[in-house]
């Protein structure tokens, strides 16, 4: 617990209780202190220490540590809460034309041609040009690549009988290889998904932590002995649900990979894996890394290609499950689909129109800091970004110029250029669609404070835009915009604020910055969100569960919880001779 780091001993006490068993008592008689963190900007949605997401920047090669001089910026996704300086690796490393190696789907350990011989193009958000054509997956690229995964479940096949620990091996390796070729694995993603370089070079070093943490799951996966009644003895085991039909978004195409890849792969699973049409280029690669690593042929398969492409995995009869991440109205397709097929389980991680209330003994700047993270981080293509802030009458004034004047200075450009905080929205439609709703913003009486307007006339650039007097019936204060805009709401009181952050069909994350830790345990207690950070945003780590609540979807990613999606537990229970 991130947070408990910077409370008293008393105060660490009353906070282990209450989340280990909400044993903190209700009658609160006056405030006890929470100070906030130090200013800090961390660059990535995930963060922690050793584990999968660090608070600090990716650690410098040390050609680059010669190369580079170290710099502090804010980028990415998050929180505020820690920090450090890093050196700015774009000198040495940033390439605007990597070498773009695979475009075929990758079926059986082999990159082939689709079927039907289709393509489809990759495009350049920042130029609006193509990269590369990608093969397109059809039905019968599906079945045969669900089909090459069902031969390597089969129970006697080189993936089911190895040992548990030969898995973690296998993923340790596949750890090594990404870190060994991370540099050209951001380039792929800032290229096809716009992110500034520093930023894909991070979430890189997210997506390793994350392998690696589930690599030391593999062999600790295991069943228990119940003490049955009779004569009898009962164990449980614990089996692989099976085929795993993956399907991902582009706001974090290898995180969120990796999310689903780790899990799948440590329980025993196989994949079929459809990146969105965006951003293909990262998962191919990561395809070829697999084989590299020694996996089996059929664990691990990608087929590219658009919705039609997902449906078919939704709708096979060979799917035992379809761990999804985008569009709550897409999700929705994916359950019926999934109902309508082999009732398959479904994970599901969707939208969201996160809440992010500033109370009014909050340092101004600090929270300030936290909020800009929690909203422009990535551009604002965020499922959990803080996108409805909420900030106590008392110090809204200050709080709104403020927010506005860290909005303006926010550099919007080229990804691989120095010093760049935001790359393009990543396609035509999501520019689109943002416009729309700065435009609707507008027409509905918000104040503009800052940006509202696009950058340039090539490319899907958006000036980050602040909104002031912002109600809650406005769009954008009711709808997921998905883009760097953040919308500035005036409470006055506790239950006002809870019960306007809970007025909303999403509730997958939301946040509190506060120096009194009565209102940030009430508030943690009463929002009905999936994660909630006090004094930070955004902050995730691999240890950690994340999903949501409502209509943010259900199931868990990420810690022992994400293990649970990939299960399938069988009760054996033996009949013992008499005595």
């Amino acid at each position: 617990m991130a947070l408990a780091a910077g409370l008293s001993t008393v105060h660490r006490q009353v906070l282990y209780k209450w989340g280990a068993a909400f044993a903190v008592t209700t009658v609160r008689t006056q405030p006890l202190p929470l100070p906030l963190p130090r200013s800090r900007t961390v660059p990535s949605r995930q963060l922690g220490h050793t584990h999968a997401t660090g608070p600090l920047r990716p650690p410098t090669p040390p050609a680059a540590a010669a190369a580079a001089a170290a710099v502090a910026r804010p980028t990415s996704l998050l929180t505020a809460s820690i920090f450090t300086s890093v050196p700015d690796l774009n000198a040495m490393a940033a390439n605007r034309n990597p070498e773009i190696k695979f475009t075929k789907l990758f079926i059986d350990n082999e990159f082939v041609d689709s079927v039907n011989g289709k393509t489809f193009p990759s495009l350049n958000p920042a130029t609006e040009k193509k990269i590369a054509d990608i093969s397109e997956a059809g039905k019968e690229d599906v079945d045969k690549a669900v089909a090459a995964a069902r031969a390597a479940f089969n129970r006697k096949s080189e993936w089911r009988t190895m040992d548990a620990s030969k898995r973690g091996e296998l993923m340790t390796k596949l750890a090594a290889l990404m870190e060994a070729n991370k540099i050209h694995m951001a380039n792929l993603e800032a290229l096809d998904n716009g992110k500034p370089f520093n930023d894909a070079v991070f979430d890189m070093d997210c997506a390793i932590k994350t392998i690696q943490y589930y690599a030391g799951w593999c062999d600790k996966i295991h069943g228990n002995t119940i003490p049955a009644d009779g004569n009898v003895m009962s164990i449980t085991r614990k089996e692989p649900v099976g085929v795993v039909g993956s399907i991902i978004p582009w706001n974090y195409p290898t995180l969120m990979a990796v999310w689903k890849m780790g899990p799948a792969l440590a329980t025993g699973c196989t994949m079929v894996l459809k990146p969105a049409e965006q951003t293909p280029l990262t998962a191919l690669f990561l395809a070829h890394l697999i084989k590299e690593a020694g996996f089996p042929a059929g664990v691990f398969n990608v087929v590219c290609g658009y919705g039609t492409t997902g449906a078919f995995i939704s709708s096979h009869m060979d799917v035992n499950k379809v761990a999804f991440t985008g569009s709550t109205e897409v999700g929705r397709l994916i359950m019926e689909a999934a109902a309508r097929s082999n009732l398959k389980r479904v994970t599901l991680e969707l939208g969201g129109k996160s809440p992010l209330v500033v109370f009014e003994d909050a340092d101004v700047d600090e929270a300030v800091t936290i909020a800009h993270n929690g909203i422009f981080a990535n551009h604002g293509q965020n499922c959990c970004a803080a996108s409805r802030t909420f900030v106590h009458e008392k110090i809204y004034d200050d709080f709104v110029k403020k927010a506005a004047a860290k909005a303006s200075a926010r550099k919007v450009g080229d990804p691989f250029a120095e010093g760049v905080d935001q790359g393009p929205q990543v396609d035509k439609e999501m520019f689109d669609k943002v416009s729309k709703l700065i435009e609707s913003g507008k027409k509905e009486g918000a104040r503009v404070m800052a940006g509202g307007e696009r950058v340039g006339n090539v490319g899907y650039f958006v000036q980050p835009t602040v909104f002031a007097d912002v109600q809650d019936n406005m769009r954008i204060a009711r709808e997921e915009i998905f883009g760097p805009v953040q919308s500035i709401l005036k409470f006055s009181s506790m239950e006002e604020v809870i019960a306007r952050a809970n007025s909303t069909s999403y509730g997958l994350a939301a946040g509190i910055i506060t120096n009194d830790l009565n209102k940030a345990l009430t508030f943690a207690e009463s929002v009905l969100a999936g994660s909630v950070w006090v004094n930070c945003y955004d902050y995730v780590v691999p240890q950690a569960p994340f999903g949501g609540f409502k209509q943010s979807g259900f199931g868990r990613e990420l810690g022992e919880d994400a293990l649970k999606e990939y299960l399938e537990v069988k009760t054996i229970t033996i009949q013992l001779p008499s005595a």
